[in-house]
């Protein structure tokens, strides 16, 4: 493996929270959740993805959600106190994270934004998010991210309707 070094991992490093390092290969058009799961070997529920957001008032906002999961953004805009919430354009990502798509962490951005985590990261151990480039991943306890970002948990997911229910 390569000496990487990203902003979430030195970030990680300097508040001294220990997490685990995994690469992956990038093939694109192949990269679903259960790829990605396969390649870290780690279960797809436990890993997340970091969304970012601008709200109606110009502020934004990172909200981290399971891979398999969708945001509901009028959960998020209710989470931020916000009229309503968007996607930031993917052109911004880097400019404003100083990550690109696919590479997101929401650790160790370029500025510290108001950051959710939705409410289920409390029923894992571990979760996985990434390290802020492709290919990388980071493992660690979700207190300790929640901590590292200022998150707040919240119920941030988009609820599937089921014939079933």
């Amino acid at each position: 493996m390569k000496n990487v070094k990203t902003n979430a991992m030195r970030l990680l490093e300097k508040e001294k929270i220990g997490y685990e390092l995994m690469t992956y290969e990038i093939v694109e058009g192949s990269m679903s959740p259960e790829y990605l799961a396969g390649q870290i070997g780690k279960d797809v529920l436990s890993i997340f993805k970091t969304i970012v957001t601008v709200g109606h008032s110009g502020n934004h906002y990172v909200f981290v959600v399971q891979l398999t999961e969708e945001l509901d953004l009028k959960k998020a805009a209710k989470a931020a106190d916000e009229k309503n919430i968007e996607l930031i354009d993917q052109k911004d990502l880097e400019k404003l994270t100083g990550y690109v798509r696919g590479g997101c962490s929401p650790v160790g951005m370029k500025k510290q934004f108001r950051t959710f985590f939705d409410d289920r990261i409390g029923s894992f151990e571990k979760i996985v998010v990434s390290a802020g480039k492709r290919g990388f991943q980071i493992e660690a306890d979700p207190k300790d991210l929640v901590r590292a970002t200022r998150a707040v948990l919240t119920d941030i997911r988009k609820e599937t309707k089921s014939i079933f229910r």
